[in-house]
């Protein structure tokens, strides 16, 4: 694999045929950080965050008037692969209430398919796809997913709104503004969380039906995966105080009447609301440090020096090692990650130029395995792909196995290969490429392309098969499933 294949495909989402072929490739690659455009068009015309939360909003007011409140936000949901016909939704929605089919069914089809879209023609046409690559790490690493209910429509949001603009700033802000979107408070169940000896904790223990109390599901996981990382030191009593100094985080505008009163704030649905009724009083000690900062406060102090620490620094410098060096992270390549990002206080554009400056991450023999993703972007940017249907974008992630915004877990996806190198997963990927060259009625001669696409790193063999193909379909179909093109 040669290094300007490398900059194509293992730090940016692949090669173009008509990408011109850059002359010093790191170069290139850097001079991405400064032309980056977090909103372009295809993200701008996505839905906006009002008019999402403004329709979960009216969801939940109708649930609570129909007094389903057990139901309000755990159903999972499920995105029709087929195709836009409507029998697979229905079949998927046929033990939910009414009032949950009509809210999934206008979500899914203008709110998530819609988000999918651009998220997708945006990766298509990005002149900065190293970033953009970026983008997608972080959404990753700060998982949310769309199976959850109330998630459904936020979850591109959180991409769009907490992870672009902080792409290219400091760990810290972009920290700060994931924990504080309500894709997040409402995927860990953050919003929900009552400080027990707060006003409304009280006040809520007076009755059994409106019965809440603390919830530890955004401070564990902050720990675990956002920040520390797993065996990092903390303990269960650091989650449990952190939970109390995160009371009072939730979300503005998505309750009525009495509640609505009590929490306070604007009225405008989906902002980040702190309420102080309801948030734990009291100095606390968490990893260590203590906290006497009273209401908002608190929780932002505690951040801040998570985002500080050097085992924060060191897990993600791990994860990022793993990303563009392989499975296995090398030692001296997650020191100097580590370092550069100590030094800089988690500038993240310092930290991306150290992996630029990592001879690791540009080793030839070390080829990592394309995740679906990876793989559909590749592909669709070789044929030329400008702009993909949402539909279509969703159901082939679908069905090969990645679903945007879903990954089963506040893990994420995994960023290791065995986990999508199974026969079942590849021979998705056979089918799905069979299908992608079909679309190009036989314009494109693949021999042509594979070097494009892939300069320097097409075998002898890939080229051989290729060029044997008894038509130019199944040659690209050959190409796009190659061992070379599965790999990055």
């Amino acid at each position: 694999m040669s290094t300007l294949s490398i900059a194509f495909n293992r730090f940016g989402l692949g090669a173009r045929a008509d990408d011109s072929a850059p002359q010093d490739p790191r170069r290139w690659l850097a001079g991405q950080l400064d032309r980056f455009d977090p909103r372009p068009e295809a993200i701008a015309a996505a839905p906006s965050r009002a008019e999402v939360a403004s329709g979960l909003s009216d969801y939940l007011e109708e649930v609570r008037g129909q007094g389903n409140r057990r139901r309000e936000a755990a159903q999972p949901m499920e995105m029709e692969a087929q195709g836009p016909a409507q029998g697979g939704m229905d079949d998927q929605l046929a033990g939910l209430p009414d009032s949950a089919r009509r809210f999934i069914r206008g979500v899914s089809r203008r709110n998530y398919l819609a988000m999918v879209g651009a998220r997708t023609n945006a990766a298509l046409i990005t002149s900065a796809p190293f970033v953009e690559r970026m983008v997608h790490f972080w959404a990753n690493h700060f998982a949310v997913s769309a199976d959850k209910l109330t998630v459904i429509g936020l979850a591109g949001l959180l991409e769009f709104e907490a992870i672009r603009p902080h792409v290219l700033g400091k760990f810290r802000d972009m920290l700060v503004a994931v924990e504080q979107h309500p894709a997040m408070l409402l995927y860990l169940d953050q919003a929900q969380s009552i400080g027990p000896q707060s006003q409304g904790g009280q006040l809520a223990a007076r009755f059994a039906r409106q019965r809440r109390g603390l919830n530890e599901n955004l401070a564990r996981e902050i720990l675990e995966l956002h920040t520390l990382g797993v065996g990092s030191g903390y303990s269960q009593a650091d989650v449990t105080e952190f939970a109390r100094a995160l009371t009072g985080w939730t979300v503005d505008g998505l309750t009525r009447g009495p509640i609505r009163r009590l929490l306070g704030g604007s009225g405008r649905a989906g902002d980040f609301l702190f309420a102080e009724r309801i948030h734990e009083p009291g100095a606390r000690t968490i990893v260590g440090r203590a906290y006497r900062q009273q209401g908002l406060a608190q929780g932002l102090a505690v951040l801040d020096d998570l985002a500080a620490d050097p085992r924060t620094a060191r897990h993600i410098s791990t994860k990022l090692a793993r990303h563009f060096a392989g499975d296995d992270p090398p030692p001296a390549m997650v020191e100097r990650l580590t370092a550069a990002w100590l030094r800089s206080g988690g500038d993240l554009p310092t930290v991306y130029r150290a992996i630029l400056d990592s001879p690791e991450a540009w080793d030839r023999a070390t080829p990592k395995l394309r995740n679906p993703w990876d793989w559909s972007v590749a592909a669709l940017r070789a044929v030329g792909a400008r702009q993909v249907e949402p539909q279509r974008a969703a159901g082939l992630m679908i069905q090969l196995g990645q679903p945007i915004w879903r990954p089963g877990s506040p893990a994420g996806f995994d960023d290791i290969g065995p986990s999508w190198a199974g026969p079942d997963a590849l021979l998705r990927r056979v089918e799905a490429a069979e299908r992608i060259a079909a679309r190009t009625g036989g314009q494109i001669d693949a021999r042509q392309l594979g070097p494009r696409v892939l300069p320097g790193a097409l075998s002898e063999a890939t080229a051989q098969a290729v060029a044997r193909a008894e038509s130019p379909g199944q040659g690209l179909a050959l190409l796009l499933v190659s061992p070379e093109f599965l790999r990055r």
